[in-house]
């Protein structure tokens, strides 16, 4: 592809679209797809910041030479390398052997993975924390940025245009479908926001302490325009996603509630409904159902990040939880999901375990429960379900407390 997409004069966008892969990381749904982004500057030095997956750029190679041959170069003399993850390294190969002598920039973390990956040991500039590379008009400057969300990862800013080449972060889910620039996109709202969401809890949620810690380094620094390794190029208003990335990293989250169950033969999904129903008269507005068996786990993930109030209810299997939503609660008790208010219910048959696993859940992860949680015992009969009530009106009054 011999595309021209300047992000300024001399800075270029190089990337491709996947609409292919059906699991990122093999794991994730991508129903909308992912892009891959990197980006080529043309100064008096040339610099290549990261790669795309291998396979998914056509001839990504012929595409920075025709660059490359815009402004009468042949060389590459930089590969400024901010993340090894194989989607954003994955030509790196390519690169070397087209280029031999180019100079691949990154840290010390950067350089183990590169060695376990593609046995390259050599033409390594090692930097640091505020270490600068000068390539002519522009002028780099590298901001470690561990565990957002490798260890490794790092940000380059050009200090000369105020640029951010942010790799992973600032990121989503979804392709880009000819819009590049987020002032292309018609509706940023409909076409990506929530995919941005499920991207973040997903992929980034975890280390929201370290993407808090970046931002400290980031404060009074002037961005004009920030280079995500994937979706869109914040160009016009990039404090929107900075905005947002704020937001999730400091677990702010809307007045809401998310109800999560497991059920086998329908009893649970009846109490979910109830407590929905009484969450509703209660004023509460925003509220999603989901049956955990039926809904990837992602989903549940983005939505729980979303809403504050989080009801979980599960059956007794085996004298334990619901397998889905007990892989439901491990996930969130790994990535440490913070400031939630909790409601709690379930069913048994015999000799319970769901709700007796879920208050252990609740105790370890330390979301504080709005009502006594519920367990019904067989079928839930209206006398039975009026025992939730307590929940609804306890979520109603946590949530009007953060308004």
């Amino acid at each position: 592809m011999n595309l021209k997409v300047n992000v300024t004069d001399r800075i270029y966008w190089l990337g491709a679209n996947d609409r292919r892969k059906e699991l990122f990381e093999n794991l994730w749904p991508l129903p909308d797809g992912v892009s891959y982004n990197s980006y080529l500057i043309t100064d008096e030095k040339t610099a290549l910041l990261d790669t795309i997956e291998m396979g998914t750029g056509g001839d990504y190679v012929g595409w920075i030479e025709h660059l490359l041959g815009e402004h009468g170069r042949k060389d590459l003399d930089y590969l400024i390398v901010n993340h090894m993850e194989p989607d954003h390294s994955g030509e790196i190969g390519d690169i070397v052997r087209r280029w031999p002598n180019v100079r691949i920039v990154g840290n010390c973390k950067t350089f183990k993975i590169l060695e376990g990956y593609y046995g390259i040991t050599e033409n390594l500039a090692e930097v640091k924390d505020g270490d600068t590379l000068e390539l002519g008009h522009h002028k780099l400057r590298f901001v470690m940025t561990p565990w957002v969300h490798w260890p490794e990862t790092m940000m380059t800013y050009d200090t000369t245009e105020h640029i951010l080449f942010s790799g992973d972060a600032f990121g989503t889910f979804g392709t880009l479908d000819g819009a590049v620039f987020d002032d292309e996109i018609a509706d940023f709202e409909e076409k990506y926001l929530s995919e941005m969401r499920r991207y973040y809890s997903n992929i980034v949620g975890k280390y929201s302490n370290m993407v808090q810690k970046t931002f400290c380094k980031l404060n009074g620094v002037p961005l004009n325009v920030i280079c995500p390794l994937h979706g869109p190029v914040w160009r016009s208003n990039p404090g929107k996603v900075v905005d947002l990335y704020d937001k999730w990293s400091r677990y702010e989250a809307e007045e809401g509630v998310v109800i999560i169950y497991g059920s086998m033969y329908g009893n649970n999904a009846a109490t979910a409904d109830y407590i929905a129903r009484k969450c509703a008269e209660a004023g509460i507005k925003k509220i999603k159902v989901h049956d955990a068996s039926k809904t990837h786990l992602s989903y549940l993930i983005n939505d729980i990040w979303r809403y504050r109030g989080v009801v979980l209810g599960s059956c007794a299997y085996n004298t334990n939880m619901f397998p889905k939503v007990e892989q439901l609660t491990t996930e969130l008790l790994h990535m440490g999901v913070k400031d939630k208010l909790l409601g709690l219910f379930g069913s048994y048959s015999w000799n319970g375990g769901g709700v007796r696993n879920l208050k252990t859940f609740a105790e370890t992860i330390g979301w504080p429960l709005v009502a006594e949680p519920v367990d019904v015992f067989g079928t839930p009969t209206p006398d039975k379900l009026s025992a939730c009530d307590a929940i609804a009106a306890g979520m109603a009054e946590g949530l009007s407390k953060h308004e």
